[in-house]
C-alpha cells in the first residue's frame, strides 16, 4: 500500500491538509523533508509569499499546481486544501463521498451553516465548496431535521452522565476501546467498582451543588453486563444512590454481548429503571462472528433479544458493522433483513474503522472495501421499514470515507447520542477513559477533563481523578455564572 510523506509549509499547522491526504492514503505520515530533497512518495502543500503550491510524486508520476495567494489567510488555506484534494482525486480516481470534509460532525457543520446563510446556501457551501456528494448532503440534512426538536428542548441547567465499565467477555478484533478481557483482568472489577462508587458520589455532589438537572444516563464500555449479577446490581444501586433520577428522560445500559447478558441481568436493569438497552450483534453470520473473535452464535443474539422483551424492555438498540472480515454484501443484507424482522426501536449502522488499537489494524489494508455497497443497500431498507436517521458521525481511518448512522423509529431516538454528538449539553463522565465535556449555552466545548485511560491506571491514579473532578465543579460554576449574566 502506498504511504506517501506529507510535507506542509507556510502555515501554523498542516493538520487539516494531513487529514485530507489520509482520506486517500490512510497510512501517510508527516515529513519534514520538502519535495526537492525527498526521496520516494510525497504529497506537498505550501503557502509562499505570493503563491500557493500543491503537488505529489507518487508511483513515478509527478504533478504540481500553483495559484496566486489571496490576502486572507483562511481563504488561502481553503484554496490550498482544494488544490491538494483535486490533485489526489485525479491521481486515485476516488471521489470521497464526504468530499473534503475531514471532521467528525458534519451535521453540526451543516446546521451552523443553515443558521448563518439559509438552507439553499448551506447546500451549495457543502456540495459545491467541499464536494460533498448529494446523497451524503441529503443524509446529513435529514438528520439535522430529526434532531431539531430535541436540541430546542435542551436547557442550560441540564446535564448527562456517562459511566464507563471497561470490561468485556473477550476483545473483538475490530475494537480499539480501552476495554479489558474480564477473563484476564477480572480481579480488577471489585476494586474498580469501589473507586467508581467514590467518583460517582463526588460527581453527584457536583450536580446537586450546582443545581443541575440530570436528563440522561449512559452506562457503556466495554460491556457493562460482563459484570457478575451482584456487581451489576452494586453499580446500579450506586448510580441511584448518588443521583436524583426522577427527571431522567433516558437511562441506557449497553448489554451488547449475548455471551454475558442473561435474562436475570436484563430483568435487573429494568427493575433499576433502565429504559433503553443496546444488544449489538454486529453480524448475524456465524462465520463473521467467528472471524471477529466473538464466541457466540447468531442464535444467541436472538435469544438475548427475546430475553430483553421478556424482561419488559421496549427500547432496544441493535448495532451492525459494514465491512467486517468474511462479510459480503449478501450476508450483510441478510443480517439487516433478520434484524428488521425483530423490529428493534433503534438500529445503528457502523462502518468498520481500522484503528491502531485494534487487532485488525495490522491485518487489513484501508479502502476498496464492500462497505459502500452495504450502506447503499442498508439505508433504503431501513427507510422502508419506518426508521429515520437521527444521529451521524465520522471517524478517522474509515475505509472509503464513510459514516456511522443511528436509525430509529419516530419517537424512539436516543437523546444521549444526539446530545453528545452535537455537543450541546455538558456530559459528566466517570470511570476509566471517561471524558467530561463542559458545554456553553450556545453550544461548543469550553473545557474537557480526561480520566486515566485504562482500569489499572485509573485505580493507581485515583486521587488525581478526584482532584480533577473538583476542578470540573469550579469550571462548571464559572460557566453557569457567565451564562446567567447574559
Amino acid at each position: 500500500m502506498i504511504s506517501p510523506g506529507i510535507y506542509t509549509r507556510g502555515m501554523p499547522s498542516g493538520y487539516e491538509i494531513e487529514n485530507l491526504v489520509r482520506v486517500f492514503y490512510p497510512m501517510a505520515n508527516k515529513t519534514a523533508t520538502d519535495q526537492k530533497r525527498a526521496c520516494g512518495e510525497l504529497v506537498y502543500a505550501r503557502i509562499g509569499k505570493n503563491k500557493l503550491a500543491a503537488g505529489f510524486r507518487i508511483g513515478g508520476e509527478c504533478r504540481a499546481e500553483w495559484r496566486a495567494k489571496p490576502a486572507d489567510e483562511r481563504q488561502a488555506k481553503r484554496i490550498l486544501a482544494r488544490m491538494v484534494y483535486d490533485l489526489l482525486v485525479q491521481k486515485t480516481a476516488f471521489r470521497p463521498p464526504w468530499g473534503m470534509l475531514t471532521g467528525v460532525r458534519p451535521v453540526r457543520l451543516l446546521r451552523n451553516k443553515q443558521t448563518q446563510v439559509g438552507s439553499a446556501a448551506a447546500r451549495e457551501y457543502l456540495v459545491q465548496g467541499y464536494d460533498v456528494s448529494p446523497e451524503k448532503y441529503h443524509l446529513a440534512a435529514e438528520v439535522a431535521t430529526v434532531q431539531r426538536p430535541f436540541l430546542q428542548e435542551n436547557a442550560p441547567d441540564e446535564c448527562s452522565l456517562y459511566v464507563s465499565i471497561p470490561f468485556c467477555p473477550t476483545r473483538c478484533s475490530y475494537c480499539s476501546f480501552v476495554s479489558q478481557s474480564i477473563e484476564r483482568q477480572g480481579a480488577l472489577t471489585e476494586p474498580y467498582l469501589e473507586r467508581l462508587d467514590e467518583e460517582l458520589a463526588q460527581t453527584g455532589k457536583i450536580v446537586k451543588n450546582l443545581g443541575l438537572t440530570l436528563r440522561t444516563v449512559y452506562v457503556g464500555g466495554g460491556t457493562p453486563t460482563a459484570l457478575r449479577e451482584k456487581q451489576l446490581e452494586k453499580l446500579l444501586f450506586s448510580i441511584g444512590s448518588h443521583f436524583d433520577l426522577s427527571f431522567v428522560r433516558e437511562y441506557t445500559v449497553e448489554a451488547g454481548r449475548p455471551d454475558c447478558t442473561s435474562f436475570e441481568k436484563l430483568l435487573l436493569l429494568k427493575q433499576y429503571g433502565v429504559s433503553r438497552v443496546s444488544i449489538n450483534p454486529q453480524s448475524m453470520s456465524d462465520k463473521v462472528l467467528s472471524a471477529i473473535g466473538r464466541r457466540h452464535k447468531a442464535a444467541d443474539i436472538l435469544r438475548c433479544y427475546e430475553d430483553a422483551l421478556r424482561a419488559g424492555h421496549e427500547n432496544v438498540n441493535m448495532d451492525v458493522i459494514a465491512g467486517l472480515p468474511e462479510d459480503t454484501a449478501e450476508t450483510f443484507h441478510n443480517t439487516l433483513q433478520e434484524l428488521l424482522r425483530l423490529a428493534p426501536a433503534n438500529l445503528t449502522v457502523h462502518t468498520l474503522t481500522l484503528k491502531k488499537g485494534s487487532h485488525l489494524s495490522g491485518e487489513r489494508g484501508s479502502g476498496g472495501t464492500n462497505a459502500p455497497q452495504m450502506l447503499q443497500t442498508a439505508y433504503p431498507l431501513l427507510e422502508r421499514a419506518g426508521y429515520r436517521p437521527y444521529y451521524l458521525y465520522r471517524q478517522k481511518g474509515t475505509p472509503d470515507n464513510l459514516e456511522n448512522t443511528g436509525w430509529a423509529k419516530p419517537g424512539m431516538e436516543c437523546l444521549y447520542n444526539i446530545l453528545i454528538m452535537e455537543e450541546v449539553q455538558s456530559i459528566l463522565s466517570v470511570g476509566a477513559g471517561g471524558v467530561t465535556k463542559l458545554v456553553s449555552q450556545q453550544g461548543g466545548i469550553i473545557k474537557r477533563t480526561y480520566n486515566d485511560k485504562y482500569p489499572l491506571e485509573y485505580l493507581r491514579q485515583f486521587p488525581k481523578v478526584l482532584q480533577r473532578k473538583r476542578g470540573v465543579e469550579e469550571s462548571y460554576a464559572r460557566i453557569l455564572d457567565t451564562q446567567a449574566a447574559r
